[in-house]
Protein backbone atom coordinates (compact mmCIF):
# COMPACT_ATOMS: atom_id res chain seq x y z
CA UNK A 1 0.00 0.00 0.00
CA UNK A 2 1.23 3.25 -0.73
CA UNK A 3 1.46 6.52 1.83
CA UNK A 4 -1.39 8.32 -0.32
CA UNK A 5 -3.08 5.17 -0.34
CA UNK A 6 -2.37 4.48 3.46
CA UNK A 7 -3.93 8.38 4.65
CA UNK A 8 -6.93 8.01 2.58
CA UNK A 9 -7.97 4.79 3.74
CA UNK A 10 -7.26 6.01 7.12
CA UNK A 11 -8.57 8.99 7.50
CA UNK A 12 -4.99 10.77 8.00
CA UNK A 13 -4.78 13.44 5.45
CA UNK A 14 -8.22 14.80 6.96
CA UNK A 15 -6.81 14.50 10.32
CA UNK A 16 -3.88 16.08 9.04
CA UNK A 17 -5.41 18.96 7.57
CA UNK A 18 -8.19 19.43 10.44
CA UNK A 19 -4.52 19.66 13.03
CA UNK A 20 -2.75 22.15 10.72
CA UNK A 21 -6.20 24.22 9.23
CA UNK A 22 -4.95 23.37 5.95
CA UNK A 23 -7.16 21.72 3.03
CA UNK A 24 -6.52 17.94 2.31
CA UNK A 25 -4.91 18.43 -1.45
CA UNK A 26 -2.67 20.85 0.81
CA UNK A 27 -1.99 18.15 3.36
CA UNK A 28 -1.50 16.09 0.70
CA UNK A 29 1.29 17.27 -0.72
CA UNK A 30 2.94 18.28 2.25
CA UNK A 31 2.16 14.76 3.53
CA UNK A 32 3.91 13.30 -0.50
CA UNK A 33 6.71 15.54 -0.08
CA UNK A 34 7.89 14.68 3.77
CA UNK A 35 7.36 11.06 3.62
CA UNK A 36 10.36 9.87 1.42
CA UNK A 37 12.41 11.47 4.14
CA UNK A 38 10.54 10.10 7.23
CA UNK A 39 10.49 6.63 5.64
CA UNK A 40 14.30 7.06 5.43
CA UNK A 41 14.62 7.83 8.79
CA UNK A 42 13.09 4.58 9.71
CA UNK A 43 14.96 2.63 7.28
CA UNK A 44 18.22 3.78 8.77
CA UNK A 45 16.88 2.65 12.21
CA UNK A 46 15.88 -0.74 10.07
CA UNK A 47 19.75 -1.07 8.68
CA UNK A 48 21.50 0.41 12.00
CA UNK A 49 20.26 -2.72 13.64
CA UNK A 50 19.89 -5.39 11.51
CA UNK A 51 19.10 -8.50 13.70
CA UNK A 52 15.96 -6.03 15.25
CA UNK A 53 17.40 -5.56 18.42
CA UNK A 54 17.12 -2.06 19.62
CA UNK A 55 16.01 -1.04 16.07
CA UNK A 56 12.55 0.37 14.74
CA UNK A 57 10.79 -2.58 16.56
CA UNK A 58 11.90 -1.50 19.99
CA UNK A 59 11.27 2.25 19.04
CA UNK A 60 7.81 1.26 17.72
CA UNK A 61 7.18 -0.50 20.99
CA UNK A 62 8.44 1.99 23.17
CA UNK A 63 6.20 5.22 21.64
CA UNK A 64 2.93 3.54 21.43
CA UNK A 65 2.60 0.38 18.85
CA UNK A 66 0.12 0.88 17.24
CA UNK A 67 -2.29 3.38 18.76
CA UNK A 68 -0.09 6.28 17.46
CA UNK A 69 -2.04 6.04 14.23
CA UNK A 70 -5.40 6.36 16.32
CA UNK A 71 -4.53 8.90 18.07
CA UNK A 72 -3.87 10.82 14.90
CA UNK A 73 -7.10 9.94 13.30
CA UNK A 74 -9.45 10.26 16.51
CA UNK A 75 -11.11 13.26 17.12
CA UNK A 76 -9.10 14.76 19.37
CA UNK A 77 -6.73 17.07 19.05
CA UNK A 78 -3.40 15.18 18.56
CA UNK A 79 -0.46 15.03 21.56
CA UNK A 80 2.53 15.61 18.88
CA UNK A 81 5.24 14.71 21.92
CA UNK A 82 5.61 10.95 20.80
CA UNK A 83 5.78 11.89 16.72
CA UNK A 84 8.40 14.18 18.10
CA UNK A 85 9.77 11.73 19.77
CA UNK A 86 9.97 9.21 17.08
CA UNK A 87 11.16 12.39 14.96
CA UNK A 88 14.43 12.65 17.64
CA UNK A 89 15.03 8.86 17.24
CA UNK A 90 15.11 8.45 13.25
CA UNK A 91 16.71 12.28 12.40
CA UNK A 92 18.47 12.60 15.56
CA UNK A 93 18.11 16.46 16.06
CA UNK A 94 15.45 19.20 15.42
CA UNK A 95 18.08 20.72 13.07
CA UNK A 96 17.38 17.39 10.67
CA UNK A 97 13.64 18.09 11.39
CA UNK A 98 13.60 21.82 10.48
CA UNK A 99 15.96 20.94 7.30
CA UNK A 100 13.41 18.25 6.25
CA UNK A 101 10.48 20.86 6.17
CA UNK A 102 12.76 23.50 4.13
CA UNK A 103 13.93 21.24 1.84
CA UNK A 104 10.10 19.74 0.80
CA UNK A 105 8.55 23.91 1.26
CA UNK A 106 9.27 24.63 -2.14
CA UNK A 107 7.44 21.54 -3.87
CA UNK A 108 4.60 21.88 -1.94
CA UNK A 109 3.49 25.74 -1.68
CA UNK A 110 2.95 25.15 1.69
CA UNK A 111 5.20 27.12 4.30
CA UNK A 112 8.01 25.08 6.10
CA UNK A 113 6.76 25.86 9.40
CA UNK A 114 3.26 24.18 8.43
CA UNK A 115 5.29 20.98 7.57
CA UNK A 116 7.22 21.53 10.25
CA UNK A 117 3.94 21.09 12.70
CA UNK A 118 2.85 17.94 9.58
CA UNK A 119 6.27 15.88 10.45
CA UNK A 120 5.14 14.41 13.94
CA UNK A 121 1.92 13.59 12.64
CA UNK A 122 2.89 11.64 9.45
CA UNK A 123 5.76 10.04 11.87
CA UNK A 124 2.99 8.79 13.84
CA UNK A 125 1.07 7.58 11.17
CA UNK A 126 3.54 5.57 9.22
CA UNK A 127 4.79 4.18 12.84
CA UNK A 128 1.05 2.89 13.81
CA UNK A 129 1.33 1.89 10.42
CA UNK A 130 4.52 -0.60 10.64
CA UNK A 131 3.33 -1.37 13.85
CA UNK A 132 -0.34 -3.10 12.52
CA UNK A 133 1.50 -4.61 9.78
CA UNK A 134 4.04 -6.12 12.23
CA UNK A 135 1.80 -7.51 14.00
CA UNK A 136 -0.54 -9.41 11.45
CA UNK A 137 2.35 -10.69 9.78
CA UNK A 138 2.32 -8.42 6.56
CA UNK A 139 4.77 -10.24 3.63
CA UNK A 140 7.67 -8.38 3.57
CA UNK A 141 8.19 -8.48 0.07
CA UNK A 142 11.05 -6.23 -1.42
CA UNK A 143 12.74 -6.33 2.08
CA UNK A 144 15.61 -7.55 0.79
CA UNK A 145 18.38 -7.29 3.79
CA UNK A 146 16.22 -5.06 5.52
CA UNK A 147 14.24 -7.96 6.46
CA UNK A 148 10.18 -7.71 7.23
CA UNK A 149 9.92 -4.20 8.80
CA UNK A 150 11.88 -2.86 5.58
CA UNK A 151 9.51 -4.36 3.03
CA UNK A 152 6.89 -3.03 4.95
CA UNK A 153 8.53 0.55 4.57
CA UNK A 154 9.04 -0.20 0.67
CA UNK A 155 5.31 -1.23 0.32
CA UNK A 156 4.04 2.02 2.33
CA UNK A 157 6.52 3.99 0.04
CA UNK A 158 5.13 2.44 -3.30
CA UNK A 159 8.61 0.32 -3.76
CA UNK A 160 10.88 2.01 -1.98
CA UNK A 161 13.24 4.62 -3.35
CA UNK A 162 15.58 2.56 -5.31
CA UNK A 163 18.31 2.20 -3.61
CA UNK A 164 18.32 5.56 -2.69
CA UNK A 165 17.62 7.33 0.74
CA UNK A 166 16.20 10.78 0.08
CA UNK A 167 17.32 11.76 3.92
CA UNK A 168 20.75 11.08 2.97
CA UNK A 169 20.92 13.99 0.85
CA UNK A 170 19.34 16.19 3.23
CA UNK A 171 21.65 14.88 6.10
CA UNK A 172 24.75 15.74 3.12
CA UNK A 173 23.43 19.23 3.03
CA UNK A 174 23.89 19.56 7.00
CA UNK A 175 27.48 18.27 6.67
CA UNK A 176 26.42 15.14 8.23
Amino acid sequence: MELNDLLARTGGLQAIARELGITDAEAAAGAAALAPAIVGGFEKQVEAHPGGNGGLGELLRQFGDDDLLDNVVGPEATDVSRGNSILGQIFGSKEVSRAVAQDAAPRTGLDSSILKKMLPLIAMIVAGQLSRQQKSGAPSAGGGALGGLGGILGSILGGGSGGRNPLDEILGKLGR
